[in-house]
């Protein structure tokens, strides 16, 4: 019976005994920590002596059995080993240690150079690493909000505008010899012009004609009156001004000519309602089946509009007193991530891909400043979710997929592997949190409703940048399918 209880102590779980750290930690920004460790060199040799003694049972030196080999010969042996495993163990286990004691909530992985680490023959080891962490700020009041609510009652009206929209994705384009009109189809040709230095340029683009026209560093206000008179094979010159967040800085802020060659017009047609039309939009029995899923597709719409609006004001409420800097390379890395949500919010609530596009280009075009507005909300509702105990299910995660393939008409075993190939699920999991925050957010507000209007299609967007670069431009997802679908059908919103 005296042995029993040496058998429960054999069985029960070993604790590690902590590294007896010495931690500097110097506060860069709000965002930025600069940490210094050192590890003395007790620790060391207790490493050190437990990797040996794991080591020693399995060693084998010329003349010994395995396992018989002198515990001097084995260090002396197996020294550059030994000193790079424990190296990184000590790396390992003191960086972990540091996060979880000094609580520092990093939301990057930490900036060390590792070769510049070295493991001591005598003395302390130490190191040091840049880390971003989760700032510190008082949380504001987030109960009691008064919010404005965006309502509408969706018309006949809103239905056969949008439906006539969704009939122009299918219409036939005739060519025309005039001018081209609002609605018309131009094809240029565009050079983009810094004084003699060409800067960008891109041939038989297609062009919706439009007030305005949306590149991915600038806007040219009075595009349709620019080309209202202009007759194929007439070049048109106009300036515009770069945004102050274009990939290329020396660029940013500064007024440029772009000339653009009138190749051809085309005019659309609106094809008829046929049978057979009704089946390839959706395999609808008849038109009012159609216009029934055309008044859905406005209604999601509409509910995005209210969620965005509502949370604009959410957002201007949480962070009025957040006046803390982040940092500028956490905001480049972070406004790539902004697009991505913005795009996967958008393919949810239906929209097509050339509104799509457009909002993708205005978000371009403010890119910095938006997204240190995003990444402030996000941090303090994140905050507000872990004091609420709010989080994610496998259950929200195929709601969301499920929504975002009944939009772009795709199967959500497919959509779930383009968002897994691309890296999207953090992305659709801080959309899940986020959204769940607001609710709890809104729940707790008051509302008065206040008139609401589509917003017209005054402007049409390409996928060009004015100065030849786009920020994180290979990555940004592309806004097509390769499946038509009804329920991105509602037009140019």
């Amino acid at each position: 019976m005296a042995d029993a209880p040496a058998l429960a102590d054999a069985d029960a779980p070993v604790t590690k005994t902590p590294l007896t750290l010495d931690v500097a930690i110097d506060k860069k920004s709000t965002c930025e920590r600069r940490v210094r460790v050192t590890i003395p060199r007790d620790d060391i040799r207790r490493y050190f002596d437990e990797a040996i003694g794991e080591l020693m049972p399995s060693a084998l030196l010329p003349g010994f059995r395995p396992g018989r080999a002198p515990r001097t010969l084995v260090q002396s042996r197996f020294r550059t080993e030994l000193t790079d495993q424990i190296r990184s163990k000590l790396l390992t286990d003191a960086m972990t240690q540091v996060s979880e004691q000094e609580k520092l909530s990093p939301i990057s992985e930490p900036d060390i150079d590792l070769g510049a680490v070295v493991l001591p023959e005598d003395g302390p080891m130490t190191f040091e690493f840049s880390i971003e962490v989760r700032p510190e700020f008082e949380m504001p009041q987030w109960k009691g909000l008064a919010i404005k609510r965006p309502s509408r009652e969706i018309a006949t009206a809103d239905v056969d505008e949008a439906l006539g929209n969704l009939l122009r994705e299918r219409s036939r384009l005739v060519p025309s010899e005039g001018s081209p009109a609002e609605g018309d189809l131009a094809i240029v040709d565009l050079r983009c012009l810094d004084g003699d230095t060409l800067l960008s340029e891109a041939h038989e683009l297609e062009i919706v004609v439009r007030p305005k026209l949306s590149f991915a560093d600038a806007e040219l206000d009075g595009f349709a009156a620019l080309v209202a008179k202009a007759k194929p094979g007439d070049t048109l010159s106009a300036e515009v001004t770069i945004s102050p967040e274009a990939a290329v800085e020396s660029l940013r802020g500064r007024n440029v000519r772009i000339e653009l060659k009138l190749l051809e017009v085309k005019k659309l047609e609106l094809p008829e309602l046929t049978p057979e039309l009704l089946q390839e939009l959706g395999d609808f029995d008849s038109a009012d089946a159609l216009r029934a899923a055309v008044q859905g597709q406005l209604e999601n719409q509409l509910a995005w509009h209210r969620r965005r609006q509502v949370r604009q004001q959410v957002a201007s409420a949480l962070t009025a007193a957040a006046d803390w800097d982040l940092p500028p390379d956490l905001l480049k890395r972070q406004s790539q991530r902004e697009l991505e949500r913005s795009i996967l919010e958008l393919r949810r609530s239906g929209f097509d891909d050339d509104a799509i596009r457009l909002h993708v280009n205005e978000l371009r075009q403010t890119a910095l400043a938006s997204t240190a507005r995003a990444l402030k909300e996000h941090f303090i509702l994140e905050r507000i979710a872990e004091e609420e105990s709010i989080g994610d299910s496998s259950a929200d995660y195929d709601e969301e997929i499920r929504a975002i393939a009944a939009q772009s008409g795709e199967s959500p075993r497919r959509v779930r592997a383009s968002l897994e190939k691309r890296g999207l699920m953090d992305v659709l999991r801080n959309q899940i949190i986020e959204r769940k925050t607001l609710d709890l957010i809104t729940a707790a507000a008051s509302f008065t409703d206040v008139p609401f209007e589509f917003r017209k299609p005054d402007a049409d967007a390409v996928d060009h940048a004015v100065c030849g670069a786009v920020v994180g431009e290979e990555e940004i997802p592309t806004a097509t399918h390769s499946e038509p679908a009804p329920a991105r059908g509602p037009g140019r919103r």
